[in-house]
């Protein structure tokens, strides 16, 4: 059972339109580099559980849950679990958050994180694949390859680090919701925090 654990969610900025994916349909597959050099794909992890987060080192709503320790929180809960944790970086180059292969393995390092994998795409397929709007977005898929929930990470809709304690962890409820065989409840909320950053 996952353990309690609270996080941030962010400013709303809108993005450009882009083709929904749906709670309760298919997870649309992927294979992206990872910082590792190794490909990864969604299907890669069809049985277990995955939670794709959306991530921008640059973003102040990012950088609350990092140097708070929320979203390691989060990803070492979930590893406890057995879940897969993949971080995805959609920001383009010369734009806010982009990294390459080593700046990804030196952030991974400075902040400490257990994530899986993170990948790397810069070209935004993957992030347009799944309507990808803010940093942090949160994804939840089951082991059928089932999205089951998509949007913010919490209800805290700020950058202020006194709002973590006390927040409604969507993600959490999510993935203690799967692990007693229900649905999550709520299944999919409005994404708060950073536009992410494609290429124009």
């Amino acid at each position: 059972m996952m353990k309690t654990l609270f996080a941030v969610a962010a400013l709303s900025i809108s993005a450009p339109a882009l083709a929904a994916v749906q709670v309760g349909a298919p997870a649309p597959d992927f294979e992206v580099m990872s910082a590792t050099g190794e490909p990864v794909s969604l299907s890669d992890y069809r049985g277990q559980t995955v939670v794709l987060e959306w991530t921008n080192k640059g973003c102040p709503f990012v950088q609350k849950h990092y140097k708070t320790e929320n979203m390691q929180d989060l990803q070492s809960a979930a590893a406890d679990d057995g879940v897969v944790w993949l971080k995805v970086n959609s920001s383009a180059p010369g734009l806010q958050g982009h990294v390459d292969a080593a700046g990804a393995r030196a952030e991974t390092a400075d902040y400490e994180t257990s994530e899986t994998a993170y990948l790397l795409d810069a070209d935004g397929t993957v992030g347009k694949l799944y309507n990808a709007t803010a940093t942090p977005h949160m994804y939840i898929v089951d082991g059928k390859g089932m999205l089951r929930y998509q949007g913010a990470i919490d209800d805290r809709p700020t950058a202020a680090t006194g709002d973590v304690e006390g927040a409604s962890n969507y993600v959490t409820l999510a993935l203690v919701a799967l692990d007693a065989g229900q649905d999550p409840s709520p299944a999919a909320t409005r994404a708060y925090g950073c536009s992410v950053k494609y290429a124009e």
